[in-house]
């Protein structure tokens, strides 16, 4: 076999072996369209859906919209990613933490909603914080720049 025909299979073995590599790290990989989307559809739309406030309109009426069991929208990434990474930094964290870390061990006030079990919930929260990446209950004033570089939180 010719030396150029032995140099090409090589290179092509390397580059399919690579090729491997790389589609095993994507599948580890969790992203809001594949992997988030369809819990918060599931599990969370039917108060934070599209007929909900946005921030800036629920934090004019909170109590209102409490009332009517109405939370701001989380029904679209831009919408979700406000209380990931954006304005209200970790609220999202907040609200669907287990507490098992935190010093009086009570979970967030959202976390009974990510499923009808105990299993159901803390594989849902599971991919959550797969999802988030640097999870932090802090606040947007907290958070240190480095934590915040540390929220993955990928769309696609």
């Amino acid at each position: 076999m010719p030396r150029s025909i032995k140099i090409v299979l090589m290179i092509f073995s390397f580059s399919m072996v690579m090729m491997g590599y790389a589609m095993a790290e994507m599948k580890d990989v969790v992203t809001y369209e594949r992997d988030v989307k369809s819990i918060i559809s599931k599990r969370c739309l039917s108060c934070h859906g599209s007929d909900s406030p946005t921030i800036e309109e629920f934090d004019k009426n909170k109590e209102g919209f409490k009332q009517r069991n109405k939370g701001p929208r989380m029904d679209t990434y831009p919408n979700l990613m406000i209380f990931v990474n954006g304005k209200d930094t970790g609220a999202l964290m907040r609200r669907l933490d287990d507490g098992k870390h935190t010093k009086d061990g009570k979970p967030g006030n959202m976390y009974m909603s990510l499923g009808e079990t105990d299993l159901e919930r803390a594989k849902n929260l599971e991919t959550i914080k797969k999802w988030v990446g640097g999870w932090s209950l802090k606040r947007k004033a907290e958070i240190t720049e480095e934590e915040l570089k540390a929220i993955k939180a990928q769309e696609k």
